[in-house]
């Protein structure tokens, strides 16, 4: 529970503040480059042939309302805990809190667990060594606990020269591809889909696959604690980041639908390993691998720690227990929710089949951006609540959770049902919990 500490009493440690708003560009930047831009590629070309790059911007415009309410909302309240502070603030339900605060936990643990197995299995095929799968990935769990424990400062610049190399290998791909440009009509659509359906609604349609590419600009608001000047470090370092992603992700689906067919890179695997094979099949493809083991550590390392300033900002909100809530008194880290997360991380990554898993959790990431949206808008009409140092217009809350929203039910009713019912399996579980682990009096909301 947070509250006053005892006259006369030495305050408990805080967090470290030392990211600034290059620093937060990178940590966001980072998250969403791993988020699966190298297999979307691929199935939105399918969708669209090649005005993929279209569907990148129009999924960046949803995406965008949502981030520009993230902003908004870390530059009015830099607490730890992201969205559960924020729907508590606006809400003051603990029980949503609660689930919106697990929700994204969930999402970043099963994040975090999917992304040791696909570092074992790309590490394994690289050493020679694929039955030491499960060995890889629980060391992968252990190195990244160290990290995470060891502090804020060196957890942000291991994600620093991640994301450089994970956006170096995207700029690869660019400047190999580059001399293909013009060679293809950019607005051909699948011959299926020609005189039908329209571009714009084509491009809609794959925009519900690209969107996805942009998940992670929410990790940012979760170390509001650790930044320097928050109120001005989160809006910069989030929006600076979405417009970086953009750029590339722009830029690499014009190279990719240049260089290979987009009939092609719909079937291909490995979508930019294709082309690479084409436009520089010199180049040694262990390369690639190395790229794809950074951008996956560096996925799982930011997931890690927006886990464990979750579980941390929900502590001090009374919403779970006071005890991970604890600081090291050296490292300002929060020890005790780190430890927790290894305990849950270590059987998560032994087992299989937890993609399927990590893949339910969109839908629910989608729903948690429907309500942080709707909280702003709650936040902005209640008369007690001063503005932040980055204000939107009420309009941009409307339109992201319409966009959320919308995004659910398309999911829902054009995908796999079984990540619709794992995801109110999740859902349930949650709600369960807190019914089970309720606190008394718990749900404070911090000034």
């Amino acid at each position: 529970m947070s509250g006053a500490a005892p006259k006369g009493a030495v305050p408990p440690p805080a967090l470290r503040r030392t990211i600034g708003p290059v620093q937060l560009t990178f940590y966001a930047l980072g998250s969403m480059l791993g988020s699966g831009v190298y297999g979307l590629i691929g199935q939105a070309a399918g969708v669209v042939g090649n005005a993929v790059w279209l569907a990148f911007l129009v999924a960046l415009v949803a995406a965008l309302l949502t981030a520009l309410s993230y902003a908004s909302l870390g530059s009015r309240y830099p607490h730890a805990g992201g969205a559960a502070y924020v729907v508590q603030r606006a809400f003051r339900t603990p029980g949503l809190s609660f689930v919106v605060g697990l929700a994204v936990a969930c999402a970043s643990l099963l994040s975090v667990a999917t992304q040791s197995r696909v570092f074992a299995a790309n590490l394994g095929e690289l050493v020679g060594a694929p039955s030491q799968a499960s060995l890889i990935a629980f060391g992968f769990i252990l190195a990244l606990t160290g990290v995470v424990l060891r502090g804020i400062r060196e957890a942000v610049w291991v994600n620093v020269l991640c994301t450089l190399i994970e956006a170096g290998g995207l700029l690869l791909v660019i400047g190999f591809g580059a001399r293909y440009w013009g060679a293809v009509d950019y607005l051909e659509v699948p011959p299926a889909a020609a005189g039908d359906p329209s571009l714009a609604i084509l491009a809609m349609q794959g925009a519900v696959l690209t969107f996805f590419a942009y998940i992670g600009f929410e990790d940012s608001i979760n170390v509001a604690e650790e930044c320097r000047d928050p109120q001005r470090t989160i809006p910069l370092g989030l929006i600076g980041a979405m417009l970086l992603s953009a750029l590339l992700y722009v830029a690499v689906a014009v190279t990719a639908v240049s260089v290979v067919p987009w009939r092609d890179l719909a079937q291909a695997p490995g979508p930019l390993t294709a082309v690479m094979a084409r436009a520089a099949p010199w180049l040694p493809t262990v390369i690639f691998t190395g790229i794809t083991l950074f951008a996956v550590a560096n996925t799982a390392l930011v997931n890690y720690v927006t886990a464990s300033r979750l579980l941390y900002g929900m502590a001090r909100q009374g919403l779970v227990s006071e005890r991970l809530g604890a600081v090291h008194d050296t490292r300002r880290t929060p020890h005790v929710a780190i430890w927790v997360i290894l305990l849950v991380l270590t059987p998560l990554s032994l087992l299989g089949g937890v993609a399927q898993l990590a893949a339910a959790t969109v839908l629910l990431l989608l729903a948690v951006f429907a309500v942080v949206n709707g909280a702003l808008i709650v936040l902005k009409l209640r008369s007690s609540e001063q503005p932040g140092r980055f204000e939107v217009s009420l309009l941009v809350p409307v339109a992201g959770a319409l966009a959320c929203s919308g995004l659910v039910i398309i999911r829902s009713a054009t995908g796999d049902w079984t990540a619709l019912a794992l995801a109110a399996a999740i859902l349930a579980g949650i709600i369960a919990a807190f019914l089970v682990l309720r606190p008394k009096g718990g749900g404070e909301t911090a000034p």
